[in-house]
């Protein structure tokens, strides 16, 4: 049934829907990592523009608040200290969000970063745009959680043969 207004969902238990786990959509994607359909390839080259086109958008943005800076003439150590921050903070947040398509991460450990992420977006724009030149991010992780949960519900359905009340007894 759906939840938003309590009418019959339209799919279920039709003969339509596969039985078993239902792979996670990923952020762009939907579910045509599972099968590569439905425009992958074309959706990876978008991703893959669309992200390094933000990066050089941000790094242009970046630019214009180090040029703010000196204009201000806030000293050279100030300047220092915002290149540092915004390449340290790039750097980090590259790397949680290139660890973030192998493996799912603490949801605490994630909401204590996020401050730290939102400065170092455009380590995670570069991240995004270079996974999405091999694969849609994230894909790997949900190929091995889709394949692990198909596999042990094989096992489950397979193990079911008939009804056990049939059953003859010695």
């Amino acid at each position: 049934m759906s939840a938003a207004n309590g009418t019959p969902d339209s799919t279920a238990g039709s003969p339509d829907t596969p039985d078993g786990p239902r792979p996670e959509p990923l952020r762009f994607f939907g579910t045509t990592w599972v099968d590569h359909d439905r425009g992958y390839t074309a959706r990876r080259i978008g991703v893959a523009a669309g992200s390094l086109v933000t990066a050089a958008a941000a790094c242009f943005v970046l630019r214009v608040a180090y040029q703010g800076l000196q204009i201000a003439d806030v000293g050279s150590f100030v300047t220092l200290l915002m290149v540092v921050m915004f390449a340290v903070c790039s750097a980090l947040a590259f790397r949680h969000t290139w660890e973030g398509f192998t493996r799912r991460h603490d949801p605490a450990r994630q909401a204590s970063l996020r401050g730290l992420l939102a400065i170092g977006f455009v380590g995670s724009l570069l991240a995004y745009f270079f996974r999405s030149l091999t694969e849609a991010p994230g894909e790997r992780l949900h190929r091995e959680e889709y394949e692990a949960a198909r596999a042990q519900h094989e096992k489950r359905t397979s193990r079911r043969s008939g009804n056990p009340k049939k059953r003859r007894r010695p």
